[in-house]
C-alpha cells in the first residue's frame, strides 16, 4: 500500500484549488516542523526539566507551564521566519505578534493555542496544538493590524491541530474535507491515516464537566439531561467521556460521534461567557467539524458566523455531531422565548 505524506497531500490539493499557493504549502511545512519539535519534547517530558510551572501567568490569568512556554516560543520562532505571515496571535500573548521588519512577510495570519490541555501535562494526558489560518483582507503591505486579525471563523482558509499522545497526529482542512495524518517516527513523516474524515450525524458520547452543574442556566441543564436520559433519539443514555483537554475530547468525538459542551457559567464571575477562546480554539475546531459534516454553536448562532470584537474573546461552545448540536440549539431557543 502506497503511503501518502502530508507534503504530497498538500501539493495535490494545491493543484486542485486556485486559492492554494506554494507559499501556503511552505507555511504549513514550517508549522509541521514546529509540531515535530514540540512532539519530541512532549514525548520526553518526564526526562527533562519541562514539566511543572514557570512561575508566570499568561494573559488569561492562568499559570504558565514550562512546556506551554516552550511550545509557544518554538511556534513563534519558526513561524516568524516562514516568510509568508504578516501577523501571529497566540493564546499565551496579550497582543498580536508583529513579524520583525528584517523578516520577509506575506499575507497570511496564523492564530494558535500552542499547547491545549496543558493542565494535564504532569498526568501524561494527551495535549495538542490548535491552529487557524486567515488571509489579510487589507491591501497595506505594512504590518497587519488588529482589524486584519479579527475575522470571523467562516473566513478561515485553513485550520487544524496536532495531537500529541500515544502517536502524534495532524488533522487539518483547507475547506476541502478533513484529513488526518499519523507521524511515523521511523521516517519522521506524517502519513495519511484518516482520509476524508466524516463524523456521524448522531453521536453516542457527550463530553462536559458536570461539576459545574450549579453554575449552569436551565437551558444547559436540560440539554445535558437530554444526553443522560433514555428520552432522546437513541432511546438510551449517551456515554459520558471527559478528558479535560479540548483537543483530545474533540478528536475522539470527531471520529466516534458525539458532542462537546462548554457552556457559559452564568453564576461564575470568572467565566460569564465560558472558558474557551473564540479565535484560537472555537473557530478552528468549528471549521473542522463543519468540513466533517458536524456543527458548532454558542447556543444561538453558528460559531463560524460570530464577528469577533477582541483577540481573546471567550465564547460558549457546543460542538460535534450535527443532530446533537441541533438538539442543543432547539433547547436553547425554547428557553429564550
Amino acid at each position: 500500500m502506497r503511503q501518502v505524506t502530508v507534503t504530497e497531500h498538500l501539493l495535490l490539493h494545491q493543484k486542485e484549488s486556485p486559492m492554494a499557493t506554494g507559499r501556503f504549502t511552505s507555511m504549513l511545512n514550517e508549522l509541521i516542523l514546529a509540531a515535530k519539535i514540540i512532539s519530541r519534547e512532549v514525548n520526553k517530558a518526564g526526562l527533562v526539566d519541562v514539566l511543572g510551572l514557570t512561575g508566570e501567568v499568561n494573559v488569561q490569568g492562568e499559570a504558565v507551564r514550562k512546556l506551554d512556554d516552550y511550545a509557544n516560543d518554538i511556534l513563534i520562532y519558526r513561524m516568524e521566519r516562514a516568510g509568508v505571515l504578516c501577523a501571529i496571535a497566540s493564546e499565551e500573548n496579550a497582543d498580536v505578534i508583529e513579524i520583525p521588519e528584517n523578516m520577509p512577510q506575506g499575507d497570511y495570519i496564523l492564530i494558535f493555542d500552542p499547547l491545549d490541555g496543558s493542565s494535564n501535562i504532569d498526568a501524561n494526558v494527551n495535549v495538542g496544538t490548535i491552529f487557524s489560518i486567515y488571509r489579510r483582507k487589507s491591501n497595506c503591505k505594512c504590518g497587519a493590524t488588529l482589524a486584519d486579525v479579527l475575522q470571523k471563523g467562516a473566513d478561515q482558509v485553513a485550520a487544524g491541530y496536532f495531537l500529541y499522545g500515544t502517536s502524534t497526529m495532524m488533522v487539518y482542512s483547507t475547506g476541502r474535507g478533513v484529513h488526518g495524518f499519523t507521524m511515523d517516527p521511523s521516517v519522521g513523516e506524517f502519513l495519511l491515516s484518516h482520509p476524508d474524515i466524516k463524523t456521524p450525524g448522531t453521536g453516542k458520547i457527550y463530553s462536559v464537566n458536570e461539576a459545574y452543574w450549579i453554575y449552569w442556566d436551565e437551558a444547559t441543564r436540560e440539554a445535558v439531561s437530554y444526553f443522560k436520559s433514555t428520552d432522546n433519539s437513541r432511546g438510551k443514555p449517551y456515554s459520558q467521556r471527559y478528558i479535560g483537554s479540548l483537543v483530545a475530547d474533540f478528536h475522539r468525538n470527531l471520529l466516534y460521534g458525539g458532542i462537546f459542551l462548554y457552556p457559559a457559567d452564568m453564576q461564575d464571575p470568572k467565566k460569564p461567557r465560558g472558558k474557551l477562546r473564540l479565535m484560537c480554539e472555537a473557530n478552528p475546531l468549528a471549521f473542522l467539524i463543519e468540513q466533517a459534516g458536524g456543527k458548532a454553536t454558542d447556543g444561538e448562532i453558528d460559531i463560524l458566523q460570530i464577528e469577533p470584537s477582541e483577540l481573546h474573546q471567550r465564547v460558549p461552545l457546543f460542538i460535534g455531531s450535527r443532530n446533537d448540536v441541533d438538539k442543543v440549539m432547539e433547547i436553547y431557543r425554547k428557553h429564550k422565548k
